[in-house]
């Protein structure tokens, strides 16, 4: 039988047993939304027989004209529905179901999770009962239960120390608990972990996977990335405290906050996580489309439990979320200036990016900054006397600073010598370039270029000239004059479009005929300082773009190239002649006189250009501060962030989901199921998200911090709380903890503080047979689910217990020993590295650490709000044979063993007690002292095992301890370490 229908099985059957009353969110719509929205749900592409069984006036209908209740007890195979292809049926307690629901008038009620947050009392209100409890109670007494016993108190605080910092607790602080016996020794024992700095770290580790955090940009190449100062920014908000509005708020729009600090910028880093492309061939907007549609998916996922992914290439089948909505939204995260790949040839960051600096590095950047102030606005007294004086000299004016002429005489290549303007000219073929040996000027650095070009036609795009490597790594890295839609651009480029420069002419080349054009950069780093010539005169531009601070060279192609860029379209029969580069700026009376070769009347903007010694002077001083400034910001690391354009982008609706099939022009907005009469950004958005109106926020946020506690969520499926997600086993219980959170000022400690509080927190795990019998999945919450522990929280057990864990916070990803084995080998750190906690491994999307693979990790290639589990001989395997575990085993053992004074009984008890908070009982303890002596006696009759086996991890053996000891102390470890009990939490 289909997984799907036994659970709705199961849930409605649950779901009658909390509910007496037949309701349609809880009972009727779970059938309705599996077995007939498919064909007749809210998608009205795919809709048959023009029937929706998803709104009142549909259902009434199918009621009216009995179709539904005749068709779904039809026994002809022709008439029955669902279809018997579909291999979906309507069992007979459902068939009652829906006749008792249209007995009752079948009502419609909005789906639970879409209609306002209830606000209500908890069940006995004047009681002195825990609002967690009563509401949990008050279900339970239909089956005549209560709460299992609490734990005992090394048990609890072990389950404490786990859910709220991902480490067992020290042997100290479990003695110190149990010794206080006052009533307020488990609130105050809570408060104590909820203060610690490994509370950050460890809800850091559930967002990691939630924010498909990677240290890597995925795919086949899957290149390093620098993004781990976000991931120190969420655990500094996490041990902050820092109100889940503005945690995500910041998320979403930190940058478009009023006087947003670097800070909150930087916390956009999160919807730049998504994996990015670099390989050759990949389609530049196809990828641009599908990072937006990334952000996009885990906006629903992450904030708003909703499938948004399903309304991309047409109406959502089972939510109201039609394909036109998807897009309004999609529209909120695509305004920034972003390329759909990444740099093959060069380590450039994507734009848009912030750079990351120490309070030194500002003061140091401040500095020069005034520097270069200061020198541009030096004022050189006395030049218009000296220039009079050189005047009456009657000089030869002559154009300054050439470094290269090309008159194109000799070999062309591939490409053919025609007729030109003076003398030859090469007529390009557009696939084969003419190369140079110069042109690997600096932003910094004053430049101009020169020639006389012909175009036979008005060109979309062609590349007249260029220093770059490839149009499509980094947008062009260098600098190049284009044709584009028939007018010249001129552009410096760092990384296109976030951090580059580019003007373009108002008007149109002419074609057909020569045309003289020069271009210059004054070294300024501003567009204000680039210029484009059209015979002689200085050309009214546009500006493109305007934000340049990082360097043009070093992507390889260091010297111009005329005619062809590799990927890019060439100057197809395009003519070019007399081409000249000058390592200074010309000014117009010096572009003038290139085009009629005559002398020219000096003016004074060419004096202090190019003749006077001092304003000569004053430009070297000009260019080295320009050249420092350069210098130090390009050592400076930038992380991607997002940044508001100024104009949003166009939004349309995407045919099929394909980037290259627009349709209809779509603008931002919410789905009309949660309508808002909010602006267009993602600002906006965020009022949208936090708002009263909104009711899935708090709803969503609330299930996955229940989840984290409780191993499972008051509603089952945390990504999906549509129509085809599962219904909350407690709604009344998720709407109170709802209007909790958010009345609380949206407290994180104090909404965990509260559910750890609970009596239903604290209850024992061993269930009753008849409990398991009539609750399996534990939906009553008649007992704590047992869990197996994370990947991380196993690794990290192990390194706290054998103390070889370091408590540094934050810093860059460390490769421990397990990355030296995944599909992608890498080599390992040393030192500290090795031994940090998990959530600060490095992490490769295409070669993720294997251990915490096969122990369940995300892999973190898109948004996840829940882990898989499963239980394989291979998680027992991979630990028993895992380095890192070996070596903590032994370290572990020994520790214990010295401080035990050698005697194995009580080294036993302590090291199992560590590992479970419980003593071992007398049968345990004699099968790990049998195993002990069998595997010292073992090493013993073996010592070129044991060495071995001592050899495993880089810390030392203690050579105070025999070698046959040490190695079967780590044996022991290791046993100890696969024992259910130490993996659990229970």
């Amino acid at each position: 039988m289909n997984f799907i229908i036994l659970l709705l099985i199961a849930f409605s059957a649950f779901a009658t047993v909390l509910d007496a009353e037949v309701t349609y969110n809880f009972n009727v719509k779970p059938i309705l939304s599996d077995r007939c929205y498919h064909c007749h749900g809210p998608d009205k592409d795919k809709r048959k027989g023009d029937l929706r069984l998803d709104t009142q006036e549909g259902i009434n209908q199918a009621i009216k004209s009995g179709e539904l209740i005749a068709r779904i007890t039809s026994t002809d195979p022709e008439e029955r529905m669902p279809p018997p292809k579909s291999k979906l049926s309507v069992t007979g307690d459902e068939i009652s179901i829906l006749r008792d629901w249209i007995k009752g008038g079948a009502k419609v009620q909005g789906h639970w999770s879409f209609i306002p947050i209830k606000t209500s009392e908890k069940p006995n209100a004047k009681s002195n009962v825990h609002p967690i409890d009563a509401f949990i109670t008050d279900k339970l007494k239909s089956l005549d239960w209560d709460f299992l016993p609490e734990v005992s108190k090394e048990k609890l605080i072990r389950r404490v120390a786990f859910d709220l910092t991902g480490l067992p607790p020290k042997p100290e602080e479990v003695k110190e608990y149990i010794k206080d016996d006052s009533p307020a020794a488990y609130p105050q024992m809570v408060d104590r972990y909820l203060a610690k700095t490994a509370y950050g770290e460890r809800m850091t580790s559930h967002w990691l996977d939630v924010a498909r955090y990677s240290d890597t940009y995925g795919y086949q190449v899957d290149r390093d990335r620098f993004v781990w100062p976000w991931r120190d920014w969420v655990i500094s908000a996490f041990n902050d405290n820092k109100p889940y509005s503005e945690f995500i708020t910041e998320q979403i729009a930190g940058d478009m906050l009023p006087d947003a600090t670097e800070q909150q910028i930087q916390a956009t880093t999160f919807s730049r996580l998504h994996p990015q492309k670099v390989e050759g061939g990949s389609t530049e907007e196809e990828f641009r489309v599908e990072y937006v549609a990334d952000r996009l998916h885990t906006f629903g996922t992450a904030f708003l439990g909703l499938t948004l992914e399903c309304a991309r290439c047409h109406d959502h089948k089972y939510d109201p979320v039609s394909q036109k909505e998807y897009y309004q939204l999609f529209s909120y995260f695509q305004n920034i200036s972003e390329s759909g790949l990444y740099s093959y040839f060069t380590s450039a960051v994507p734009t848009p990016t912030m750079r990351v600096m120490d309070d030194q590095k500002k003061a140091n950047l401040k500095g020069l900054e005034q520097k270069v102030l200061v020198a541009q606005n030096t004022v050189i007294p006395g030049v218009e006397e000296r220039f009079q004086k050189w005047l009456r000299t009657n000089p030869k004016a002559e154009v300054k600073g050439q470094v290269f002429h090309q008159d194109f005489e000799g070999d062309l290549g591939r490409n053919s010598s025609v007729p030109g303007k003076i003398g030859k000219a090469i007529k390009l073929t557009g696939d084969d370039v003419f190369g140079t040996k110069v042109g690997n000027f600096r932003r910094y650095q004053p430049f101009s270029i020169s020639l006389w070009m012909k175009t036979p036609d008005i060109k979309e795009r062609a590349v007249v000239f260029h220093r770059s490597r490839a149009w499509t790594d980094s947008g062009s890295r260098g600098y190049q004059l284009l044709i584009e839609e028939g007018k010249l651009s001129w552009s410096l480029i760092h990384f296109w479009p976030g951090n580059a420069l580019r003007i373009k002419t108002k008007q149109q080349v002419i074609a057909g005929e020569w045309v003289h054009v020069a271009v210059s950069n004054d070294g300024s780093s501003s567009s204000s300082g680039l210029k484009i010539y059209i015979n002689g005169t200085e050309a009214e531009c546009d500006v493109i773009r305007d934000y340049l601070y990082k360097g043009i060279t070093g992507g390889g192609g260091d010297n111009i190239s005329i005619g062809e860029r590799f990927r890019d379209r060439g100057f197809n029969n395009g003519l070019v002649d007399e081409f000249k580069v000058f390592n200074r700026e010309l000014t117009q009376v010096e572009v003038t006189s290139l085009i009629t070769g005559d002398q020219f009347d000096p003016d004074l903007i060419f004096y202090t250009s190019a003749i006077d010694i001092k304003s000569l002077e004053q430009k070297k001083k000009l260019e080295k501060t320009r050249a420092d400034l350069a210098n130090f910001q390009e050592g400076l690391q930038e992380i991607m962030v997002m940044r508001e354009l100024v104009e949003p982008k166009r939004s349309y609706i995407l045919e099929r989901g394909a980037y290259d099939k627009r349709g209809k022009e779509v603008f931002a907005g919410t789905p009309s199921f949660l309508p808002w009469d909010g602006g267009p950004n993602r600002l906006d958005l965020t009022e949208w998200l936090i708002s009263p109106e909104n009711p899935l926020t708090s709803r969503v946020a609330v299930n996955r911090f229940w989840q984290m506690c409780f191993g499972e969520g008051l509603v089952r499926t945390p990504e999906d709380f549509g129509s085809q997600g599962q219904i909350p086993t407690h709604p009344e219980l998720l709407d109170w903890l709802s209007n909790y959170f958010i009345n609380s000022g949206w407290d994180i400690k104090k909404l965990l503080r509260l559910i750890l509080t609970s009596s239903a927190y604290k209850q024992g795990s061993d269930v009753p047979g008849e409990r398991l019998v009539q609750d399996p999945e534990n939906r009553f919450i008649s007992r704590m689910t047992r869990t197996r522990l994370s990947a991380e929280m196993i690794r990290d057990q192990s390194l706290a217990v054998s103390g070889l864990l370091s408590a540094k916070i934050g810093g860059p990803p460390v490769k421990p020993y397990e990355v030296a084995e995944s599909f992608k080998p890498m080599g390992r750190d040393k030192g500290e590295g090795l031994y940090r906690r998990s959530l600060y491994t490095f992490w490769k999307r295409t070669g993720p650490a294997p251990v915490m693979m096969a122990l369940d990790a995300s892999k973190r290639d898109v948004c996840r709000v829940k882990r898989e589990r499963t239980s394989t001989p291979l998680q027992a395997l991979v630990m028993l044979n895992d380095p890192q575990i070996n070596e903590a085993s032994r370290v572990f053992g020994e520790k214990i063993y010295k401080k035990n004074d050698r005697q194995i009984g009580p080294t036993i008890i302590e090291m199992f007690t560590n590992l479970t908070s419980r003593s071992p009982s007398e049968k345990e303890l004699k099968l790990m002292e049998s195993l002990y002596s069998e595997q010292r006696d073992g090493f013993l009759k073996d010592p070129e095992s044991a060495k071995k086996y001592l050899a495993v991890g880089d810390s030392p053996h203690d050579k105070t301890i025999p070698k046959e000891n040490a190695a079967a102390l780590g044996v022991l470890g290791s046993a100890l370490f696969n024992f259910w009990e130490s993996v659990a939490k229970y």
